[in-house]
């Protein structure tokens, strides 16, 4: 299943590829803002086609340990509108991601996939919140070589990167990654809630004559 994200770029709704949106988490409108850009992708895809969110990483690491968070927090609602992969129970980490990616190829047909994982970046960005059209590659900021994953990606930018990759994972706030994650799983439950509703009216009750 490595590269096949690459391939499906742009095959949502024609060549066009949404411009991605990176905000702080401790901006006002986060939420709102991270709801409405991930909605309106969700709403262009076909009513059958199912949603699949994969949260990568781990809870061996306090800033790997975003994906995980995400997933813990969205296992915790009704399963109907989507499949979720990678929980602090069940992660998805570097060790198991393949098996996990070539799963989701078998047992369900075409999904769009949610990916949602930890990075590391600049000084300025850290606590920053991206959400971008297309594969997110984990492992690349501890240079590690791990298959893409995603039609879409939210990644949380939990401390700076350039040096010392594992110490700095190993040694970035609980407290941040708890808030960004809290943010990220609300979205993805959000968008995913109206989007589908959207598309499943409910059948209004026929008034008596």
């Amino acid at each position: 299943m490595n590269g096949a994200w690459e391939k499906r770029l742009g095959a949502i709704g024609g060549d066009a590829v949404p411009p991605s949106l990176k905000i702080h988490y401790n901006e006002p409108a986060v939420l709102s803002r991270l709801t409405q850009r991930l909605e309106s992708q969700l709403e262009l895809l076909p009513h059958d086609r199912r949603i699949v969110v994969v949260c990568v990483g781990t809870d061996r690491s306090t800033g790997d340990s975003l994906g995980p968070l995400v997933g813990s927090s969205l296992s915790r609602d009704e399963q109907a509108l989507f499949d979720l992969y990678g929980t602090l129970d069940d992660p998805v980490h570097a060790m198991n991601l393949s098996d996990t990616l070539e799963k989701i190829a078998r047992n369900i047909p075409h999904p769009y996939v949610i990916a949602v994982d930890a990075c590391l970046g600049q000084v300025s960005s850290v606590g920053c919140i991206q959400l971008g059209s297309g594969p997110v590659r984990p492992g690349a900021g501890v240079n590690k070589d791990l298959p893409p994953v995603g039609d879409v990606h939210l990644t949380g930018i939990v401390n700076v990167g350039g040096f010392m990759e594992y110490f700095v994972l190993q040694n970035t706030r609980l407290n941040l990654v708890m808030k960004m994650s809290d943010i990220i799983a609300a979205s993805i439950r959000q968008a995913i809630r109206n989007s589908r509703s959207r598309r499943n009216p409910a059948i209004p009750y026929a008034l008596p004559d």
